[in-house]
């Protein structure tokens, strides 16, 4: 079996598994399971939100570009495409969204910059930290920062 130094389509690989979800203060804010998919090849998240928002994803290594890629779909309806890859032993994917506002003073919509990281840590666990950026990455706002812990 290849690891992380030798097979890129490992570096994905500490995500994998049954997670309950905790906020910086300790509260339970959801679940999530991540199944690899296809030999490895990709990865399927099934995200389900203590408030009622459910989500999938789907991540998977392109050897074209170098990169990862992640699709984000959720009951929302919000979508949000990423890519990037392993820094410093953390998996960055960055990508646009649309903003909140509707439409810049121009009429044109409004988009901001999107940037996940996922750290694991010694322990097993994962935090996610989910930043927006409205200035072209000079500053950043938290949006989701969580805490995964593997289900008993």
């Amino acid at each position: 079996m290849m690891d992380v130094q030798t097979d890129p389509r490992r570096q994905f690989d500490f995500w994998i598994g049954e997670w309950e979800v905790f906020g910086p203060e300790g509260k339970r804010v959801g679940e999530n399971r991540i199944e690899p998919l296809y030999d490895g090849n990709a990865l399927a998240e099934h995200w389900q939100g203590a408030g009622g928002i459910r989500g999938t994803s789907l991540n998977a290594w392109e050897p074209l570009t170098g990169r990862w890629h992640q699709t984000w779909v959720d009951s929302s309806g919000s979508l949000l495409l990423l890519d990037g890859g392993l820094v410093d032993g953390r998996m960055v994917l960055t990508g646009r969204a649309p903003a909140d506002e509707e439409a810049g003073a121009d009429g044109a919509a409004v988009t901001e910059l999107q940037r996940i990281t996922w750290t694991p840590n010694d322990d097993g666990s994962v935090r996610q930290c989910w930043e927006v950026s409205a200035d072209g990455g000079t500053t950043w706002r938290v949006a989701f920062d969580g805490h995964y812990r593997r289900r008993a």
